[in-house]
């Protein structure tokens, strides 16, 4: 135990310039009541202790300003020698700061959150008839999940296994016209959420992509869709199956120059079915900014170390690339996560470097064909007990969005919060990753960036509770408030000692520590 304690914290991926944060000093236990100083001194002293936590969350440009503020601010008000002094140490203290931070990261809207996949839209909306017109009223929905942008469709025309009557550039007649997906488009874009329109072409048939010897129509059909969504406002594309897909590196990267060529600001999504890591680099290649959902984490064995093998394989593989994390390019999450383990794969979804992923019905746990009625392919979305269709026997209402919106200990609460505090928080949003020794079920990391808060998420993949076993090292304070945990009962901001930390079977603890220099 004690050996194992002593192992240190192994670096997976660091952003430059980022440094870990030292061990708490020990204070002298003796209080004294301190001499009374001037008002500059005091001002000074406030500001310069609570520097951490307010000044750092500010970039290198805003400090900049507050300095050149502070200084004319200076200029036109009289003051005493004491807090003339004191302003003046305050200005020094902001720009040096402004000048050993780290610029913050550039980052583009799919950086900053999870996206959700709506790849059925009749089934999305739980009822037989849905459509585009009907899409437009769940955006408030999607809002409270925090989500940056939805993946739609497929909802072009695809007549099966037909290229000559595939059309990527016309709506399937039943879900809509260009009109209701331009309305669609305004609508989310007034909520601040991205559309992503699904173009794998050949979704109704046998192969995605149609037969291998048609390949170079397939291409010049994509590259006129996407040239022409670009041109009616979406902010990226899917393709899926692209494991199936002649000449996918090649083409990926010719459709990701026409996308990036358009703007930066716009996205491709690529899918694959496979798991192989060889064949999943292959299919990113060169392309930069170029996301990849895959089956790569849907793995059977679900031990800590297992995963903790697959992410930091990963992390290592792609290098400096920007990673989504997803456990397929289409499914839910339920299809490939026992019902046990389904928290403890949000919260780890929510706090890897990347992007999570999810479909819908995975933030209520919806499961394929559990339900009475429900086709396989796509379950319909259970909003209330009433989307239960061709039964006479109502659902459980913990099974609803309606039921789990109600329920502060439900699935969706859970995956409100985390996407809630992966938005916001800068050591999630950006931040290194350190992968920690633990025990051996256990799969434990930390999240930081610079000054800011850390953050200690400790995932327990195994069927009886232990011990954390957490490396004692420097970059580790003694004790870490819990945040939040995957199991109802814990109280939330208590204070834990790591070193006495036990977590419980199938549980996981999203734990912080703020920075100390």
């Amino acid at each position: 135990g004690e050996g194992q304690r002593e192992r240190e914290t192994q670096n997976v991926k660091q952003a430059p310039g980022s440094e870990q944060s030292a061990q708490s000093p020990t204070w002298g236990s003796n209080s004294h009541t301190p001499p009374r100083r001037p008002l500059g001194f005091l001002f000074l002293k406030n500001l310069v202790f609570g520097a951490p936590r307010w000044l750092s969350r500010l970039s290198n440009q805003h400090l900049i300003s507050l300095q050149v503020m502070i200084s004319w601010f200076m200029s036109l008000i009289p003051m005493s020698g004491s807090v003339l002094t004191a302003w003046n140490l305050l200005g020094i203290l902001i720009l040096l700061l402004s000048l050993s931070a780290p610029p913050l990261p550039a980052q583009s809207w799919w950086h900053k959150g999870a996206l959700y996949r709506i790849g059925d839209l009749l089934a999305f909306q739980g009822h037989e008839e849905g459509d585009l017109a009907g899409l437009k009223r769940h955006l408030d929905y999607l809002s409270t999940l925090k989500v940056k942008g939805f993946v739609l469709g497929p909802i072009h025309k695809n007549q099966k296994d037909d290229l000559a009557g595939t059309n990527l550039e016309q709506i399937n007649p039943v879900l809509g016209s260009k009109e209701d997906f331009d309305n669609l488009l305004q609508s989310a874009k007034k909520k601040s959420i991205r559309v992503i329109l699904d173009l794998t072409p050949n979704y109704e048939g046998q192969n995605s992509w149609f037969l291998p010897t048609q390949i170079d129509t397939v291409a010049a059909k994509m590259k006129d869709a996407l040239s022409f969504w670009l041109q009616a406002g979406v902010d990226g594309f899917q393709v899926r199956d692209v494991e199936n897909l002649t000449d996918a590196s090649l083409l990926l990267a010719e459709w990701q120059n026409i996308t990036k060529s358009f703007s930066e600001d716009r996205l491709l999504i690529a899918g694959t079915e496979s798991s192989d890591l060889q064949q999943i680099l292959s299919l990113l290649g060169s392309t930069k900014d170029l996301l990849l959902t895959s089956s790569y984490l849907s793995d059977s064995i679900s031990t800590g170390k297992h995963i903790e093998f697959l992410v930091t394989q990963y992390l290592n593989a792609t290098d400096s690339r920007w990673c989504s994390w997803s456990l397929s390019q289409a499914g839910l999450l339920t299809s490939f996560v026992p019902a046990h383990l389904l928290r403890l794969y949000h919260l780890l979804l929510f706090t890897l470097p990347g992007t999570p992923v999810f479909s819908y019905g995975d933030e209520i746990g919806l499961e394929a064909a559990a339900l009475p009625g429900q086709p396989v392919k796509a379950p319909i979305m259970p909003w209330d007990e009433s989307s239960f269709p061709n039964t006479s026997e109502p659902g459980s209402n913990n099974m609803t969005v309606k039921g789990q919106n109600e329920d502060p200990g439900s699935l969706l609460s859970l995956f409100r919060r985390l996407s809630d505090q992966r938005g916001k928080e800068r050591s999630l949003l950006h931040g290194d990753f350190h992968v920690l020794s633990s025990g051996p079920d256990l799969f434990a990391y930390v999240r930081q960036w610079d000054q800011n808060e850390r953050f200690l998420v400790v995932l327990n993949f195994g069927d009886v509770g232990q011990p954390a076993r957490l490396p004692a090292t420097a970059s580790l304070p003694t004790k870490v408030n819990l945040l939040l945990s995957t199991h109802l009962g814990r109280e939330e901001g208590a204070s834990l000692e790591l070193g006495h930390l036990n977590v419980e079977p199938h549980e996981g603890l999203l734990l912080r520590f703020p920075y100390v220099a």
